[in-house]
């Protein structure tokens, strides 16, 4: 029987056996020792510079490893341990990666004496079963979400190693406030947390950290486009469009030829109608604000200020999105087809005003 052929990079090379166990735990460690001092109290910064040339100063283990550039499958495994800890727990990132290096050092000695690792497994596993019933049954206690004072302990035992500990209740409470923003339940007693997509932190530059707070609503760094268009309005009705609010360009290069003099104001009239024709669309729901992913020409601009809407562009889908849940309308993608329960009206106030230096 021939023997099967591998076909592998000259560089390659392969191990198998005790070698490779050894080696795996060999990596778990280093990884562990890494940012083994980013934990606890007394927890020292480490100071990264990524591949841009920009340096970051911080404890936060998944934000650590994030940065490291590693080869050995080993390794990458610690570091998807991390990263997973932090997309379903949010905290212990740090712990975790010191906890799994220390469990792989302790079986390191049964593995020289030629234990087999199934066995080392399924003693790890029941310890886990173990570890699980205890702690459920003996030492957790119940917690009331509504106890304002109960959860500010809990969320400070996660930012009391952390260097915003200075502004521990300012950071708290904002933690706090904001989760309960996009906190959603339905008629069934379901509950909706999704802090990824619809919990936000903008950054804005100057000011201090006292500054920071928490908006009960959606916020963007836009403006109108125009400058005679209003900045405030209590109880806006808004309309939400997918669509450009000027005149439709040629998807690939055209060419226009003109017989006679007439034409080019032909062209020029089609264009006008066709953004008069969009802008009646708008006008005839009566919105007091129109936001748009797309761009609006300055012709579009005019008509919408002379019927007293607010417009503002180029949005991210993501921030559309936000305000879609927030005021409780649709986003439209074709002017004709808007109606008056896309329509928005859930917004108590629509304002522009200036924070820190933006």
């Amino acid at each position: 029987m021939q023997a099967p052929m591998l076909v592998l990079k000259s560089n390659s090379k392969r191990e198998s056996g005790r070698k490779v166990q050894l080696s795996n735990i060999k990596a778990a460690k280093t990884i562990s020792d890494v940012i083994r001092t980013c934990l606890g109290p007394k927890a020292m910064l480490k100071m990264l510079m990524d591949p841009m040339g920009g340096i970051v100063m911080t404890n936060d283990g998944n934000a650590i490893l994030r940065e490291i550039q590693v080869q050995h499958p080993a390794a990458k495994s610690m570091i998807e341990i991390s990263r997973t800890q932090d997309e379903e727990v949010g905290d212990g990132t740090t712990s975790v990666i010191v906890l799994a290096g220390e469990l792989l050092k302790v079986a390191e000695p049964f593995l020289v004496e030629n234990m087999h690792p199934t066995v080392v497994i399924a003693a790890y596993r029941q310890a886990l079963e173990d570890a699980v019933d205890i702690m459920r049954n003996e030492i957790a206690v119940p917690v009331d979400t509504n106890n304002r004072d109960e959860m500010i302990k809990i969320i400070k035992s996660s930012l009391g190693t952390k260097f915003m500990k200075g502004w521990n209740d300012l950071a708290c409470g904002i933690a706090l406030d904001a989760v309960r923003c996009v906190h959603l339940e339905d008629k069934g007693g379901v509950k909706e947390i999704d802090i990824k997509r619809y919990a936000k932190v903008e950054k804005v530059p100057g000011g201090s950290i006292e500054m920071s707070e928490i908006l009960d609503g959606v916020m963007f760094n836009k403006d109108v486009t125009h400058t005679g268009m209003r900045r405030r309005i209590e109880n806006p009705r808004i309309v939400m469009l997918d669509s450009n609010l000027e005149y439709k360009k040629g998807e690939s290069q055209t060419n226009l030829e003109f017989m006679q003099e007439t034409d080019f104001r032909k062209i020029l009239q089609l264009e006008e109608d066709y953004i008069r024709n969009i802008c009646n669309d708008i006008i005839a729901i009566k919105p007091d604000l129109v936001l748009t992913e797309k761009g609006v020409s300055d012709l579009a601009q005019h008509f919408l200020l002379k019927a007293g809407v607010s417009v503002i562009r180029r949005l991210r889908k993501s921030d559309m999105n936000r305000v879609a849940r927030a005021v409780g309308g649709q986003i439209v993608h074709r002017t004709e087809e808007l109606k008056e329960e896309d329509v928005g009206k859930e917004c108590g106030l629509f304002e522009i005003k200036k924070f820190g230096d933006e």
